[in-house]
Protein backbone atom coordinates (compact mmCIF):
# COMPACT_ATOMS: atom_id res chain seq x y z
CA UNK A 1 0.00 0.00 0.00
CA UNK A 2 1.78 3.28 -1.40
CA UNK A 3 1.53 6.31 0.88
CA UNK A 4 -0.24 7.71 -2.08
CA UNK A 5 -2.89 5.31 -1.72
CA UNK A 6 -3.13 6.14 1.72
CA UNK A 7 -3.82 9.94 0.93
CA UNK A 8 -6.32 9.30 -1.05
CA UNK A 9 -7.81 6.87 1.16
CA UNK A 10 -7.14 8.85 4.27
CA UNK A 11 -10.07 9.71 6.63
CA UNK A 12 -9.76 12.59 8.76
CA UNK A 13 -12.58 13.00 12.19
CA UNK A 14 -12.99 14.62 14.89
CA UNK A 15 -13.98 12.83 18.36
CA UNK A 16 -15.64 14.58 21.48
CA UNK A 17 -15.98 13.35 25.26
CA UNK A 18 -18.76 16.22 25.98
CA UNK A 19 -16.29 18.10 27.56
CA UNK A 20 -18.20 21.19 28.94
CA UNK A 21 -17.27 23.91 27.23
CA UNK A 22 -16.63 27.67 28.27
CA UNK A 23 -17.14 31.11 27.02
CA UNK A 24 -16.10 34.66 28.09
CA UNK A 25 -14.95 32.91 31.40
CA UNK A 26 -18.00 31.26 31.94
CA UNK A 27 -18.68 27.85 32.43
CA UNK A 28 -21.36 26.63 29.96
CA UNK A 29 -24.58 24.75 31.27
CA UNK A 30 -24.81 21.23 29.97
CA UNK A 31 -27.46 21.96 27.99
CA UNK A 32 -25.67 24.75 26.42
CA UNK A 33 -22.89 22.49 25.81
CA UNK A 34 -25.26 19.51 24.39
CA UNK A 35 -26.56 22.28 21.55
CA UNK A 36 -22.86 23.51 20.91
CA UNK A 37 -21.52 19.72 19.93
CA UNK A 38 -24.43 19.46 17.83
CA UNK A 39 -23.37 22.98 16.05
CA UNK A 40 -19.95 21.84 15.99
CA UNK A 41 -20.76 18.50 14.28
CA UNK A 42 -22.23 20.97 11.68
CA UNK A 43 -18.83 23.20 11.65
CA UNK A 44 -16.92 19.66 10.92
CA UNK A 45 -18.90 18.69 7.90
CA UNK A 46 -18.76 22.54 6.59
CA UNK A 47 -15.01 22.40 6.64
CA UNK A 48 -14.94 18.91 4.96
CA UNK A 49 -13.87 16.46 7.83
CA UNK A 50 -14.62 12.84 7.13
CA UNK A 51 -16.13 11.92 10.36
CA UNK A 52 -17.52 13.45 13.73
CA UNK A 53 -17.52 11.09 16.56
CA UNK A 54 -18.80 11.60 20.18
CA UNK A 55 -17.92 9.20 23.03
CA UNK A 56 -19.24 7.90 26.41
CA UNK A 57 -19.43 9.06 30.02
CA UNK A 58 -20.99 9.38 33.46
CA UNK A 59 -19.26 11.73 35.50
CA UNK A 60 -19.67 15.40 35.93
CA UNK A 61 -18.69 17.59 33.26
CA UNK A 62 -19.27 15.87 30.76
CA UNK A 63 -22.31 15.66 28.57
CA UNK A 64 -22.12 12.44 26.39
CA UNK A 65 -24.09 9.81 28.33
CA UNK A 66 -26.83 9.51 25.56
CA UNK A 67 -24.65 9.19 23.01
CA UNK A 68 -27.18 7.82 20.84
CA UNK A 69 -29.30 10.88 20.78
CA UNK A 70 -26.50 13.35 20.30
CA UNK A 71 -25.69 11.55 16.77
CA UNK A 72 -29.40 11.85 16.02
CA UNK A 73 -29.35 15.58 16.68
CA UNK A 74 -26.22 15.92 14.56
CA UNK A 75 -27.31 13.29 11.79
CA UNK A 76 -30.41 15.68 11.66
CA UNK A 77 -28.09 19.35 11.02
CA UNK A 78 -26.14 17.54 8.96
CA UNK A 79 -25.84 15.38 5.62
CA UNK A 80 -22.57 14.59 4.37
CA UNK A 81 -20.53 13.45 7.34
CA UNK A 82 -20.31 9.97 9.36
CA UNK A 83 -21.79 10.08 12.63
CA UNK A 84 -20.10 7.41 15.41
CA UNK A 85 -19.09 6.36 18.76
CA UNK A 86 -15.65 7.04 20.10
CA UNK A 87 -16.04 4.50 22.32
CA UNK A 88 -19.60 2.94 22.96
CA UNK A 89 -19.21 1.25 26.39
CA UNK A 90 -20.52 -2.08 25.32
CA UNK A 91 -19.82 -4.37 28.64
CA UNK A 92 -22.78 -1.79 30.27
CA UNK A 93 -25.13 -1.59 27.14
CA UNK A 94 -27.68 -4.12 26.64
CA UNK A 95 -26.68 -5.28 22.88
CA UNK A 96 -30.82 -5.79 21.91
CA UNK A 97 -31.30 -1.84 23.14
CA UNK A 98 -27.94 -0.95 21.79
CA UNK A 99 -29.28 -2.51 18.26
CA UNK A 100 -32.14 -0.48 17.86
CA UNK A 101 -30.98 2.46 19.29
CA UNK A 102 -28.05 2.81 15.96
CA UNK A 103 -30.49 1.61 13.65
CA UNK A 104 -32.54 4.52 14.36
CA UNK A 105 -29.88 7.14 13.92
CA UNK A 106 -28.19 4.86 10.80
CA UNK A 107 -31.80 4.98 9.29
CA UNK A 108 -32.01 9.24 10.32
CA UNK A 109 -28.94 9.66 8.94
CA UNK A 110 -29.30 8.21 5.29
CA UNK A 111 -26.68 5.14 6.21
CA UNK A 112 -24.17 7.70 7.62
CA UNK A 113 -24.12 5.80 10.89
CA UNK A 114 -20.61 3.61 13.00
CA UNK A 115 -19.02 2.52 16.19
CA UNK A 116 -16.50 1.65 17.55
CA UNK A 117 -17.01 -0.75 20.27
CA UNK A 118 -15.17 -1.21 23.61
CA UNK A 119 -14.65 -1.57 27.01
CA UNK A 120 -14.03 1.77 27.64
CA UNK A 121 -11.13 3.58 30.12
CA UNK A 122 -13.81 4.85 32.69
CA UNK A 123 -15.69 3.11 34.60
CA UNK A 124 -18.69 4.83 36.69
CA UNK A 125 -21.22 3.19 34.21
CA UNK A 126 -20.87 -0.87 35.80
CA UNK A 127 -22.41 0.87 39.87
CA UNK A 128 -24.48 2.96 37.83
CA UNK A 129 -26.43 0.64 35.52
CA UNK A 130 -25.22 -2.45 38.31
CA UNK A 131 -22.60 -4.57 37.03
CA UNK A 132 -19.98 -5.83 38.90
CA UNK A 133 -16.44 -4.44 37.62
CA UNK A 134 -14.91 -7.99 38.50
CA UNK A 135 -17.23 -9.32 35.65
CA UNK A 136 -15.02 -6.73 33.08
CA UNK A 137 -14.20 -9.52 30.43
CA UNK A 138 -16.66 -12.00 30.87
CA UNK A 139 -19.46 -8.89 30.03
CA UNK A 140 -17.95 -7.17 27.25
CA UNK A 141 -17.55 -11.27 25.35
CA UNK A 142 -20.85 -11.86 25.74
CA UNK A 143 -21.97 -8.56 24.65
CA UNK A 144 -20.02 -8.62 21.85
CA UNK A 145 -20.78 -12.07 20.73
CA UNK A 146 -24.87 -11.20 20.92
CA UNK A 147 -24.14 -7.55 18.91
CA UNK A 148 -22.19 -8.96 16.32
CA UNK A 149 -24.57 -11.63 15.49
CA UNK A 150 -27.95 -8.96 16.32
CA UNK A 151 -25.99 -6.74 12.78
CA UNK A 152 -25.09 -9.77 10.80
CA UNK A 153 -28.06 -12.08 11.13
CA UNK A 154 -31.52 -11.70 10.40
CA UNK A 155 -32.84 -13.64 13.25
CA UNK A 156 -31.09 -14.74 16.46
CA UNK A 157 -31.68 -17.70 18.76
CA UNK A 158 -29.26 -17.02 22.18
CA UNK A 159 -28.30 -17.18 25.81
CA UNK A 160 -25.89 -16.43 28.16
CA UNK A 161 -25.14 -15.25 31.77
CA UNK A 162 -25.94 -11.63 31.47
CA UNK A 163 -29.31 -10.75 29.98
CA UNK A 164 -32.45 -13.12 29.20
CA UNK A 165 -32.24 -15.55 26.30
CA UNK A 166 -33.69 -14.64 22.79
CA UNK A 167 -35.81 -16.87 20.41
CA UNK A 168 -35.68 -16.37 17.21
CA UNK A 169 -35.84 -12.56 17.85
CA UNK A 170 -35.74 -10.38 14.56
CA UNK A 171 -35.29 -6.66 16.04
CA UNK A 172 -36.87 -3.52 14.54
CA UNK A 173 -36.14 -0.87 12.90
CA UNK A 174 -33.74 -3.38 10.65
CA UNK A 175 -30.00 -1.70 9.93
CA UNK A 176 -28.79 -2.85 6.60
CA UNK A 177 -27.47 -6.23 6.05
CA UNK A 178 -24.19 -7.29 8.11
CA UNK A 179 -25.15 -4.38 10.39
CA UNK A 180 -23.70 -0.45 10.82
CA UNK A 181 -19.27 -0.20 10.24
CA UNK A 182 -18.22 -1.11 13.40
CA UNK A 183 -14.66 -0.81 14.71
CA UNK A 184 -13.34 -2.40 17.90
CA UNK A 185 -11.51 0.09 20.07
CA UNK A 186 -7.94 -0.97 21.65
CA UNK A 187 -5.78 0.74 23.64
CA UNK A 188 -2.84 -1.17 24.77
CA UNK A 189 -3.73 -4.88 24.48
CA UNK A 190 -2.34 -7.48 22.06
CA UNK A 191 -5.11 -9.74 23.21
CA UNK A 192 -7.91 -6.90 22.27
CA UNK A 193 -5.93 -6.49 18.88
CA UNK A 194 -6.46 -10.30 17.89
CA UNK A 195 -9.79 -10.33 19.16
CA UNK A 196 -10.81 -7.42 16.76
CA UNK A 197 -8.83 -9.38 13.73
CA UNK A 198 -11.03 -12.83 15.03
CA UNK A 199 -14.47 -10.87 14.69
CA UNK A 200 -13.59 -9.35 11.50
CA UNK A 201 -13.60 -5.55 13.10
CA UNK A 202 -11.34 -2.89 11.80
CA UNK A 203 -8.86 -1.62 14.71
CA UNK A 204 -9.14 1.80 16.50
CA UNK A 205 -6.02 2.41 18.78
CA UNK A 206 -6.62 4.91 21.30
CA UNK A 207 -3.27 6.58 21.60
CA UNK A 208 -3.40 9.11 24.98
CA UNK A 209 0.52 9.03 26.25
CA UNK A 210 3.99 7.83 25.07
CA UNK A 211 5.41 7.64 21.23
CA UNK A 212 2.37 6.71 19.34
CA UNK A 213 4.80 4.94 17.02
CA UNK A 214 5.22 1.87 19.94
CA UNK A 215 1.80 0.90 18.41
CA UNK A 216 3.03 -0.08 15.30
CA UNK A 217 3.42 -3.60 16.51
CA UNK A 218 -0.07 -3.48 17.24
CA UNK A 219 -0.96 -3.12 13.87
CA UNK A 220 1.49 -5.12 12.23
CA UNK A 221 -0.15 -7.69 14.76
CA UNK A 222 -3.63 -7.18 13.81
CA UNK A 223 -2.33 -7.57 9.95
CA UNK A 224 -0.35 -11.06 10.32
CA UNK A 225 -3.80 -12.00 12.56
CA UNK A 226 -5.93 -11.34 9.55
CA UNK A 227 -3.66 -13.13 7.04
CA UNK A 228 -3.68 -16.02 9.04
CA UNK A 229 -7.56 -16.19 9.03
CA UNK A 230 -7.87 -15.60 5.34
CA UNK A 231 -9.41 -12.31 6.08
CA UNK A 232 -8.45 -9.09 3.37
CA UNK A 233 -6.68 -6.10 5.48
CA UNK A 234 -9.39 -3.87 7.23
CA UNK A 235 -8.90 -0.42 7.97
CA UNK A 236 -6.59 0.91 11.41
CA UNK A 237 -7.52 4.15 12.75
CA UNK A 238 -5.45 6.46 15.42
CA UNK A 239 -7.95 8.35 18.12
CA UNK A 240 -5.56 10.81 20.09
CA UNK A 241 -6.35 14.18 22.14
CA UNK A 242 -5.41 17.61 20.71
CA UNK A 243 -5.29 21.10 19.42
CA UNK A 244 -4.88 23.30 16.46
CA UNK A 245 -4.10 27.08 16.84
CA UNK A 246 -2.34 29.72 14.50
CA UNK A 247 0.94 29.34 16.05
CA UNK A 248 2.66 26.35 18.42
CA UNK A 249 3.17 28.64 21.41
CA UNK A 250 -0.73 29.62 21.44
CA UNK A 251 -1.99 26.41 20.64
CA UNK A 252 0.48 24.71 23.16
CA UNK A 253 -0.35 27.72 26.29
CA UNK A 254 -4.30 27.03 25.74
CA UNK A 255 -3.98 23.79 25.76
CA UNK A 256 -1.75 23.39 28.68
CA UNK A 257 -4.54 25.02 30.74
CA UNK A 258 -7.18 22.94 30.60
CA UNK A 259 -5.04 19.86 30.05
CA UNK A 260 -3.20 20.33 33.25
CA UNK A 261 -6.26 20.16 35.64
CA UNK A 262 -8.02 17.22 33.82
CA UNK A 263 -5.20 15.28 34.20
CA UNK A 264 -4.06 16.04 37.72
CA UNK A 265 -7.46 14.96 38.34
CA UNK A 266 -7.15 11.51 36.50
CA UNK A 267 -4.17 10.69 37.97
CA UNK A 268 -4.92 10.73 41.67
CA UNK A 269 -7.66 8.99 40.83
CA UNK A 270 -6.04 6.31 39.17
CA UNK A 271 -2.50 6.58 40.31
CA UNK A 272 -0.76 8.12 37.51
CA UNK A 273 2.30 10.81 37.33
CA UNK A 274 1.31 14.22 38.45
CA UNK A 275 1.66 16.41 34.87
CA UNK A 276 4.70 18.93 35.13
CA UNK A 277 4.90 21.29 32.06
CA UNK A 278 8.38 19.55 31.13
CA UNK A 279 6.33 16.58 30.94
CA UNK A 280 3.44 17.82 28.90
CA UNK A 281 6.07 19.47 26.43
CA UNK A 282 7.78 16.02 26.05
CA UNK A 283 4.46 14.45 24.90
CA UNK A 284 3.65 17.64 22.33
CA UNK A 285 7.11 16.87 21.04
CA UNK A 286 7.49 13.29 20.65
CA UNK A 287 4.33 12.23 22.28
CA UNK A 288 0.75 11.53 21.40
CA UNK A 289 -0.39 15.08 22.03
CA UNK A 290 -1.25 16.82 17.94
CA UNK A 291 -0.80 20.22 20.23
CA UNK A 292 0.20 23.09 18.13
CA UNK A 293 0.10 25.38 14.50
CA UNK A 294 -0.91 24.21 11.17
CA UNK A 295 2.42 22.45 9.95
CA UNK A 296 3.73 21.33 13.05
CA UNK A 297 0.47 19.04 13.54
CA UNK A 298 -0.12 18.36 10.08
CA UNK A 299 3.69 16.87 9.88
CA UNK A 300 3.25 14.61 13.04
CA UNK A 301 -0.40 13.45 11.58
CA UNK A 302 1.42 12.36 8.60
CA UNK A 303 4.52 10.48 10.23
CA UNK A 304 2.30 8.71 12.41
CA UNK A 305 -0.42 7.38 9.64
CA UNK A 306 2.45 5.92 7.43
CA UNK A 307 4.28 4.55 11.15
CA UNK A 308 1.20 2.69 12.15
CA UNK A 309 -0.33 1.85 9.10
CA UNK A 310 -3.25 4.23 9.41
CA UNK A 311 -6.08 4.79 7.13
CA UNK A 312 -8.34 6.86 9.64
CA UNK A 313 -6.87 9.67 12.64
CA UNK A 314 -9.58 11.47 14.86
CA UNK A 315 -8.42 14.04 17.24
CA UNK A 316 -10.18 14.77 20.31
CA UNK A 317 -10.74 18.72 19.63
CA UNK A 318 -12.22 19.09 23.42
CA UNK A 319 -11.30 19.36 26.99
CA UNK A 320 -13.00 20.47 30.23
CA UNK A 321 -13.81 24.09 30.26
CA UNK A 322 -11.77 24.94 26.98
CA UNK A 323 -13.47 28.67 25.67
CA UNK A 324 -15.90 27.34 22.64
CA UNK A 325 -14.01 29.55 20.55
CA UNK A 326 -10.63 27.50 20.97
CA UNK A 327 -13.08 24.87 20.08
CA UNK A 328 -14.52 26.39 16.71
CA UNK A 329 -10.77 27.93 15.45
CA UNK A 330 -9.16 24.38 16.17
CA UNK A 331 -12.06 22.83 13.91
CA UNK A 332 -11.76 25.22 11.46
CA UNK A 333 -7.65 25.05 11.41
CA UNK A 334 -7.85 21.19 11.14
CA UNK A 335 -10.37 20.38 8.39
CA UNK A 336 -9.39 23.30 6.25
CA UNK A 337 -5.67 23.14 6.85
CA UNK A 338 -4.12 20.26 8.61
CA UNK A 339 -6.39 17.67 5.88
CA UNK A 340 -5.26 19.66 2.84
CA UNK A 341 -1.46 19.56 4.58
CA UNK A 342 -1.61 16.13 5.59
CA UNK A 343 -2.59 14.63 2.00
CA UNK A 344 -0.32 16.86 0.19
CA UNK A 345 2.74 15.56 2.27
CA UNK A 346 1.65 11.43 1.96
CA UNK A 347 0.90 12.21 -1.74
CA UNK A 348 4.42 13.58 -1.96
CA UNK A 349 6.34 10.26 -0.42
CA UNK A 350 7.12 7.28 -2.22
CA UNK A 351 7.47 3.92 -0.55
CA UNK A 352 11.38 3.97 0.28
CA UNK A 353 11.37 6.96 2.57
CA UNK A 354 9.80 8.05 5.50
CA UNK A 355 8.53 11.30 6.56
CA UNK A 356 11.63 12.62 8.58
CA UNK A 357 13.38 12.29 5.29
CA UNK A 358 15.20 8.83 6.13
CA UNK A 359 15.35 6.06 3.64
CA UNK A 360 14.36 2.63 5.01
CA UNK A 361 17.80 1.37 4.91
CA UNK A 362 18.58 4.12 7.93
CA UNK A 363 15.53 3.27 9.51
CA UNK A 364 16.20 -0.82 10.18
CA UNK A 365 19.98 0.68 10.65
CA UNK A 366 19.70 3.02 13.61
CA UNK A 367 16.69 1.63 14.90
CA UNK A 368 13.52 3.59 14.05
CA UNK A 369 10.24 3.63 15.33
CA UNK A 370 10.24 1.56 18.31
CA UNK A 371 8.32 -2.07 17.33
CA UNK A 372 7.05 -3.29 21.06
CA UNK A 373 3.30 -3.15 21.96
CA UNK A 374 3.69 -1.74 25.58
CA UNK A 375 2.06 1.36 25.95
CA UNK A 376 0.66 3.53 29.48
CA UNK A 377 -2.72 3.31 28.00
CA UNK A 378 -6.15 0.84 30.07
CA UNK A 379 -7.26 -1.11 27.22
CA UNK A 380 -10.28 -0.19 25.76
CA UNK A 381 -11.25 -3.39 24.61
Amino acid sequence: MTETTVARGLQLGLGTFGDVASDGGRVLGDAETVRLIVEEAQLAEAVGLDVFSVGEHYREGQVDSATSVLLAAAAQATSTIRLGTAVTVLSTQDPVRLYQEFATVDAISEGRTEMVLGRGSATESFGLFGFDIAEYEGLFEEKLELFLRLMREDRVTWSGRYRPALDEVRLHPRMPDGGVPAWMGVGGSPGSVLRAAQHGLPLMMAIIGGRPERFAGHAELYLRALGRLGRPELPIGQHSLGLVAETDEQAREVHWQHWEPVVTRIGRERGFYAPTYERYLQEVDGGALYVGGVETVAQKIAQVVRANHLSRFDLKYDLLHLPRAARERSIRLFGEEVAPRVRELLDGLDDTWDLTGRSVAQITSDGGPVRAGGTGNRSLS
